[in-house]
């Protein structure tokens, strides 16, 4: 029942932070590309909805995770109980926000924006001072050494091409 309800709040938080940066994407497009002065190729709509599918798969298996092994949800507020170094975890430290880039910019070429495009850079630095100003310290705090450890062997954004442990 504790996992049904914690898969419950992750798709309620996810659901969210979907319509959020959504939203967003959507409003950089209409305000921002007639004045970038290009467009994308028709080709792109269908190769921006494999990437979306990856990233989006990317993501899923991360909230999956969380849920079943964290006993949480990604959100900042209701984070996981259990420190999570499986699944997408094993191979990079934030694969949860891969997931996102990669669906944002999936969105993008989708959208044939090329202003969703760069707006991608922002929003993966946004999510970088997050990480290194928030979310670390907090992990340090709330796991010690077991976090610690796995920082030494598992890269923030760059994935290994096999899992650690």
């Amino acid at each position: 029942m504790k996992t049904l309800f914690n898969a419950l709040r992750a798709a309620i938080f996810g659901v969210g932070f979907i319509f959020l940066w959504g939203w967003v994407a959507l409003e950089v497009h209409r305000r921002y590309d007639d004045t970038l002065g290009f467009a994308l190729a028709g080709w792109t709509r269908v190769l921006g909805i494999t990437v979306m599918a990856a990233g989006g798969i990317l993501a899923f298996a991360c909230v999956a995770t969380f849920v079943t092994r964290g006993e949480g949800t990604p959100a900042p507020f209701d984070p996981p109980r259990k420190f999570v170094a499986v699944g997408p975890y094993k191979f990079v430290r934030n694969p949860m926000y891969i997931g996102g880039f990669i669906v944002l910019l999936g969105f993008g070429l989708y959208e044939q924006s090329a202003a969703i495009l760069v707006f991608t850079l922002p929003w993966l630095l946004l999510a970088h001072l997050f990480v290194i100003l928030y979310e670390e310290p907090h992990l340090r705090a709330t796991f010690g050494a077991p976090y610690e450890n796995y920082c030494r062997s598992v890269r923030r954004w760059l994935p290994r091409r096999s899992p650690v442990g």
